[in-house]
């Protein structure tokens, strides 16, 4: 029915932004390009407990996204085969049990989770120690990216939808990923 996620530990009084948290949720939702999955969800967060009037009070938050276009029978092949390139035989083998409808922790969905929470570390690290963090895709396969880590802005990051700021290696990299 969807992904969430419990964030403990949030000072109280720590702004907690609603749009905030979706801008982040908004940069990694599916069906941007040819090069992610061309499922259509709109990732839509809710905060379901911890925050009032936009402040955090210090009990643990809970975010939640639900599920759009969620067809359980997509996965009906995973019951007898594993996906390349997923955790799938990793998580089976570790935890002796797969969740097949929608592939559980090897998922790309349960990410939601991670990014939503993200977002809120990012803005205590901002206002409490101010850090701005800014990561991007530096190298794809054989392609390595020329980036100073000291000048580059997210404005640059965000350019292509491989997020590498260095913009003629980000086209080798789309090309790349394309061909494969």
């Amino acid at each position: 029915g969807g992904v969430g996620v419990v964030v403990d530990g949030c000072p109280p009084r720590t702004p907690i932004d609603l749009d905030e948290i979706q801008r982040e949720l908004d940069r990694r939702r599916p069906g941007q390009s040819s090069l992610v999955t061309q499922r259509k969800e709109s990732d839509t967060v809710s905060i379901l407990s911890g925050v009032q009037d936009g402040l955090a009070l210090g009990t643990p938050i809970l975010l939640m996204v639900r599920n759009e276009d969620h067809r359980s029978h997509d996965y009906d092949e995973m019951a007898t085969k594993y996906r390349p390139s997923h955790a799938d035989y990793a998580y089976d083998r570790k935890y002796g049990i797969r969740a097949v409808a929608g592939g559980g922790r090897s998922s790309a969905r349960e990410t939601i989770g991670r990014v939503a929470a993200g977002a809120i570390a990012q803005r205590i690290l901002r206002d409490q120690f101010g850090t701005e963090v800014v990561a991007w895709v530096e190298k794809v396969q054989h392609l390595i990216a020329e980036i100073d880590p000291l000048t580059v802005t997210r404005e640059q990051v965000e350019q292509t939808p491989v997020r590498c700021p260095d913009l003629a290696r980000a086209e080798a990299m789309i090309a790349h990923i394309e061909a494969i």
